[in-house]
Order: C-alpha cells, then structure tokens, then sequence
C-alpha cells in the first residue's frame, strides 16, 4: 500500500520486478486509510482464498514466514501475529497470551509489568479477515485484533533471532548493525571482505572505492556510490549515487540519494543528509539533519535541522 510519494516506491518496485522475476502490485490510498483500511482496498488483490501475510515497511527480522505458515494451519487461526521480546515493554503495546499462543488481550503501553512480548508488525490472516474490515479508515491492532481474540481465533508465535523498529534514523542504524550480523551469520559471501573492510560491511558491485580507505563496520553503500581516496566510514549508511571525497570522516549517519560530501569533512551523530544534498570541504557536521537540495558551507557543531 502507498500513499506519499507513491512514484518513488511504485519505481522502485518496478526494478525490484525485473530483478526477482516476480509481479508486484501496488495498492494506492488517495487519503490515509490507518492500518486495516489499506487492506480492504487491496482485498480484490489479496483475497484467493489462501491466507496472506501483511508486513509494516518499518521493521527488519529474520522473517519467519514458513514457521508462521504451519502454525496458522495447525491452530485454525484467523489471524496469527509474531511477537518479540522487547526490554522496554513500557514503550509498545503488550501481548498477553497463554500457552498455547492464543491471544487474550493487549495493553497499551503498560504502566506496571505485565509481560514483555510486542507486536512485531508480521501477521499471517485468512481470507474472513475482510468481513471485519469497513471501507474507511481503521486500526487493525485496535478494531479487528481485538473481535478476533474474542473468538478465541487469534494466535501468536515468538521470533528467535533479531528484531528492530527502523521509523527513525537512530533506530534504521541500529537496524542495519543487526541485519548485517544476521547475513554474516546466514549470507557471509555477500558482505565484502578485503584489507580495507572491517566488521560487516555490504557493498553494491557498482559502486567505486578509492585507494588507501578503511570501511566497516556495519556500513552500507549503495548502487552508483563514489568513494574517494583515503575515506573512513562506520556504522554509515550510502544511499545510491552518494560521493564521499577524499580523506573525510562518515560515523553512525546517512547520507541520502546523490549527495556529496566535500574533502576532509567530519559528518557523525546520526547526521542525515536528504536527496541531493552537498556539505562543502573541510566541515564537521554533528548531528546535522539536512534537508534535500541544500548546500552546506559552514560547520554545524551541534544538532540542528537545515531547512
């Protein structure tokens, strides 16, 4: 389902297509539509007869999805959710379930503890799930979920192995720390290796590095990048078509779509750069959050938005 800037992702699916051998198709909101709403729009898509899985685009996992498969047949259930232990649980809305995974009812972020499994944001539903839903703006976890448990038909199951919400900067980094360890665990053959890498570092085979850099670890760099000579990135993000110019410094922040860093720069402190942005030479940018098509030619020593 997609909303704002819907081209953006409707292009990127498209090449996602074309490499995976696969159709993807995109169910557009004309007004926001809540959690629940979106898939009664796509319900002409999703509804064969056979269960379907439903994915919030803000969290990466190792993805149960046949585990989840076998015990949505093996209960009978309408809906079963993964959930995942969490040490704040203060912060999320609780799943309170019995032995047998059968959902009885979810706090809202609990003010004393009753448990500390969360939604996980992964669900499995069957086809009657969309006799529940209105053609309007609804909350899936707050209408549908709860008449669901009522029936005694909705089920969760525990994730082993890493989870994290990635809405936020801060939160994507930490995100890909625990993503590129699960690949290095399952995938190591597709992180990069070499004299220059440290830790986990995942590299698109388009993009160039210069002479004499030390990358890693827990660094991404995208399709088209440009690294220069003598550069240091860790625990970064590149997004596609970034230039990072000779001997700067990039740690723990995200420099957006065809940005450019200048030489002998400092960026740090989950700066984030948006599309098209260029920081000049010789500056330190802590904590800066830059928005698109602007040119920085001064240092930002302490957090600040530059609009």
């Amino acid at each position: 389902a997609v909303n704002y800037q819907p081209h953006v992702m409707e292009s990127f699916l498209a090449t996602q297509q074309e490499k995976l051998g696969v159709k993807i198709t995109t169910s557009r909101e004309t007004e926001p539509m809540g959690t629940a709403g979106p898939l009664k729009l796509a319900e002409q898509h999703l509804n064969d007869g056979e269960p379907f899985f439903v994915l919030n685009s803000d969290v990466t996992c190792d993805y149960p999805f046949q585990e989840m498969i076998d015990q949505h047949k093996s209960t009978g259930a309408e809906a079963t959710l993964v959930v995942t232990k969490v040490e704040e649980p203060s912060k999320f809305g609780v799943v309170i379930y019995d032995e047998t995974g059968r959902i009885e009812r979810f706090v809202e972020k609990p003010k004393k503890f009753v448990g500390n499994r969360i939604n996980a944001g992964i669900y499995l539903l069957s086809p009657s799930v969309f006799d529940r839903i209105e053609m309007r703006p609804t909350s899936i976890e707050k209408e549908v979920f709860p008449k669901i448990a009522e029936s005694g038909r909705l089920f969760c199951m525990e994730l082993n192995g890493y989870w994290a919400d990635v809405g936020q900067p801060r939160d994507f980094l930490i995100g890909t720390t625990l993503h590129l360890a699960s690949m290095r665990l399952k995938n190591p053959s597709q992180l990069a290796s070499g004299p220059e890498f440290i830790g986990n570092v995942l590299v698109d085979p388009s993009a160039t590095i210069g002479a004499n850099c030390r990358i890693g670890p827990d660094v991404v760099i995208g399709p088209n990048c440009v690294i220069e000579d003598g550069v240091r990135l860790t625990k970064c993000t590149l997004l596609p078509g970034t230039r990072i110019k000779s001997h700067s410094w990039i740690s723990t922040s995200i420099i957006g779509w065809m940005s450019t860093v200048g030489e002998w720069c400092r960026v740090e402190n989950v700066s984030i750069t948006g599309e098209d942005v260029t920081i000049k030479d010789e500056l330190y940018i802590n904590g800066g959050i830059i928005l698109p098509h602007k040119s920085v030619g001064y240092d930002i020593p302490e957090p600040k938005i530059v609009m």
